[in-house]
């Protein structure tokens, strides 16, 4: 995914990290009770998209999960995006979450599209929070409220 949109947080080989580093990773995100991850597969196996559910451990926070999303481009446009958030909110509202954090660039005005019509409500923008290509980019923030 770092190698096909500059919509991801690392540039293309930023990130090179061995197996088990992920492998670490994944345990960490998955020992918080309201943590998880979802994974989009085709029927041979190959993973064409995830969902990450960061949870926190400290009770004041324990009803929000922060989100990381990304799916392989070969595969965006299909409904695949619309089809993770509607697990993920089955497994939230299962597992005591209420509140779904997540933030986009400007730049990445399908993504913005998509989490509008999951019924996200935008809630901040955090001025050229990155730095893409040479150029700042804001991050705007939104969330969406399960209840």
């Amino acid at each position: 995914l770092d190698e096909e949109t500059p919509y991801r947080l690392y540039e293309p080989g930023e990130r090179n990290a061995a197996l088990a580093g992920f492998a670490e990773e994944i345990q960490r995100f998955l020992a918080v009770p309201s943590g998880t991850i979802l994974v989009a597969e085709e029927e041979d196996g190959r993973l064409v998209g995830y969902l990450q559910a960061i949870g926190r451990p400290q009770a004041r926070l324990r009803h929000v999960v922060s989100i990381n999303v990304g799916i392989l481009q070969s595969h965006t446009g299909r409904g695949l995006g619309a089809e993770l958030f509607t697990f993920l909110e089955e497994w939230a509202r299962t597992a005591g979450v209420h509140r779904l954090d997540l933030s986009v660039m400007t730049t990445n005005p399908r993504a913005l599209k998509l989490y509008q019509k999951l019924g996200f409500a935008r809630e901040g923008v955090k001025r050229r929070s990155m730095l893409v290509g040479g150029e700042y980019v804001d991050e705007i923030l939104m969330a969406k409220w399960l209840g």
